[in-house]
């Protein structure tokens, strides 16, 4: 049989922290090895005990989520951060995603999407493809300025790296990217790893935050239709 997922479960609120523990301990692909209530001790437990996943809360005394984020990627990199919030959280989101954090979920979340949430981030996978996730972002993006000289690196990359961008900006999934555009999704997938390489840019996540960046995608703006050279691929 499969080992379970080691989690460690990071939130100030006692109750918040307890009611989390409880539901995931119901699934079998899931072991509780540690808790937090602060984001300094997250980090020395994240060091001891080294979880395959953390949810981290942000908003808490000691350090904050975002900052224990960017102390435990540097040094506990295995450990995937999957950050939990809730709407009034969105000034601080997108610093957590810019610290390393694999993705994040809302508090308000279902039992069994949270699992399965857990389960996308071990995988190594960032959580960009719920429905709610595509709303945060456009959430905590709307106040984000163009920045020209992140624009300036987009001119390396083709018209269809410059769309497949776009959509990924706009939340899409690589299946979803395959429908839209006709094309095969491992074809997607080259293009997203072209991507990620040309741009330096660590994940997905990080290439949602450049597209906003950039002014390549803005809240609430047109959807990307397909006009470049390379529509079979």
């Amino acid at each position: 049989m499969t080992a379970p997922l080691r989690i460690a479960v990071v939130d100030d609120d006692h109750l918040m922290r307890a009611g989390l523990c409880a539901v995931l301990s119901t699934d079998d692909s899931i072991q509780i090895v540690g808790e937090a209530s602060d984001g300094a001790a997250a980090v020395e437990l994240a060091g001891r005990l080294g979880p395959d996943v953390m949810l981290m809360d942000i908003r808490m005394p000691v350090l904050d989520g975002i900052e224990a984020t960017r102390r435990i990627v540097a040094s506990a990199p295995g450990v995937r951060i999957l950050i939990l919030t809730t709407f009034e959280d969105d000034d601080y989101v997108l610093g957590a995603l810019r610290g390393g954090a694999a993705g994040f979920v809302l508090k308000r979340i279902q039992p069994e999407q949270l699992i399965a949430a857990i389960h996308t981030v071990a995988a190594g996978d960032q959580l960009l493809a719920p429905e709610v996730t595509r709303t945060v972002v456009d959430h905590v993006t709307r106040h984000a300025q163009p920045d020209p000289r992140a624009a300036r690196r987009l001119a390396q990359l083709t018209p269809r790296e410059r769309h497949v961008l776009t959509l990924i900006a706009r939340g899409r999934t690589n299946g979803e990217i395959s429908e839209e555009l006709v094309v095969e999704e491992s074809t997607v997938k080259t293009h997203v790893k072209r991507i990620l390489a040309k741009l330096e840019l660590r994940d997905r996540i990080h290439a949602v935050i450049l597209g906003y960046e950039t002014g390549l995608v803005r809240p609430g703006g047109p959807e990307p239709t397909v006009n470049d050279p390379e529509r079979k691929g």
